[in-house]
């Protein structure tokens, strides 16, 4: 089964790219992939969010979904992590077709750069129609988009004033 993936290394501090993948109603100034969310705020798990997605060849379209986890920023011997997750929740999930799982989590060891990694985890007949090739495209487009607005507000409260 095709499970769509992208990791990229961000030359900030774990806990500023965290604030920036909490930050829903931000996603449209630095996200390409996933242009506008909408959730309460702040996200909590149980609530349901939904995406809006644009694809390689520029069509739209919303992609319902409900938060799984939340795994705030811990540190277990020097290393950081921490994990978004959600699960798609639209008529083909319901009708038992499709499932989806989203994972986007997040490592840092000591003075190293954050490492963020996404996958979806697809399963299910309707699996091909869900393009896994356009989503990979879609999370690198959103690893790059985060890691650069991650770098940059690490270095505008890291430098000088």
């Amino acid at each position: 089964m095709t499970h769509p993936r992208a990791s990229i290394k961000i030359d900030a501090p774990l806990e500023t790219v965290w604030a920036v993948m909490l930050d829903i109603d931000s996603y449209g100034e630095w996200n390409p992939f996933l242009f506008r969310a909408e959730t309460a705020s702040p996200p909590a798990v149980g609530n349901p969010i939904v995406l809006h997605v644009r694809w390689p060849n520029g069509k739209t379209t919303r992609s319902p979904e409900r938060i799984t986890a939340i795994d705030a920023p811990t540190t277990e011997n020097g290393v950081t992590t921490a994990c978004l997750s959600y699960v798609y929740a639209g008529l083909p999930s319901k009708l038992r077709m499709l499932s989806a799982t989203r994972h986007q989590r997040l490592r840092q060891e000591p003075g190293g750069p954050t490492i963020y990694d996404t996958v979806e985890e697809f399963a299910g007949p309707f699996v091909r129609f869900a393009g896994p090739d356009r989503v990979t495209d879609g999370f690198e487009k959103h690893a790059a988009g985060l890691k650069k607005r991650a770098e940059e507000l690490a270095g505008r409260t890291s430098g000088p004033s």
